[in-house]
């Protein structure tokens, strides 16, 4: 599927929802309602520019982060790379490098893959760059952020370094904001 097709399928199933299918809580932890559409589905780009999705992690817990070179959090590329070596057969974590805040991923996607193997040895899968919030948000952050998508979330990235983890079925399970450790007990009890 195709990203206009993709996208009108999107905006077609958002007018067919209504309100009383959504539930009340707490943004941060998971109401068990079927999301909207299936987040092994949306059009993605590799940080090479192949064209893929988020299929081939089915049956495995997915932990997304919208990543960036120049932050106050960018320390925890070698956390994420921690825990991707440390619990990979149960999760894959997916960085997708986004200018969104402050300015601070200014590199094309080639020199941000040289950045983070040359400084933090990552191994992790990563994906083109991408706008995590605004006009052009990418699909998968749509997903990320729409409860009437996922199922239950409306909390979008805040910062650089936001987590989402999905479950091994394609669901959303939380999302960690930036202060959380990838290799914190909050996250790895989870897996």
């Amino acid at each position: 599927m195709n990203t206009i097709s993709y996208l009108f399928s999107l905006l077609m199933m958002m007018s067919g929802c209504n309100d009383s299918a959504n539930q009340s809580g707490n943004s941060s932890t998971q109401i068990n309602q079927e999301p909207m559409t299936s987040i092994y589905e949306i059009p993605l780009k590799t940080i090479e520019g192949e064209e893929t999705t988020l299929a081939a992690y089915k049956g495995k817990k997915m932990l997304i982060v919208n990543v960036a070179s120049k932050c106050g959090y960018t320390p925890q590329y070698a956390n994420l790379q921690e825990l991707y070596n440390e619990f990979g057969e149960k999760v894959v974590v997916i960085g997708f490098p986004a200018n969104n805040f402050g300015w601070q991923e200014p590199g094309t996607n080639e020199e941000i893959q040289s950045f983070c193997s040359k400084n933090y040895g990552v191994t992790f899968p990563m994906f083109e760059k991408i706008d995590v919030k605004g006009k052009d948000q990418h699909p998968l952050y749509q997903w990320l952020t729409d409860k009437k998508l996922n199922g239950w979330n409306d909390k979008g990235p805040n910062w650089n370094f936001c987590k989402y983890l999905i479950s091994e079925d394609g669901k959303l399970l939380k999302f960690f904001p930036p202060s959380v450790n990838p290799v914190s007990e909050e996250i790895i009890n989870l897996l």
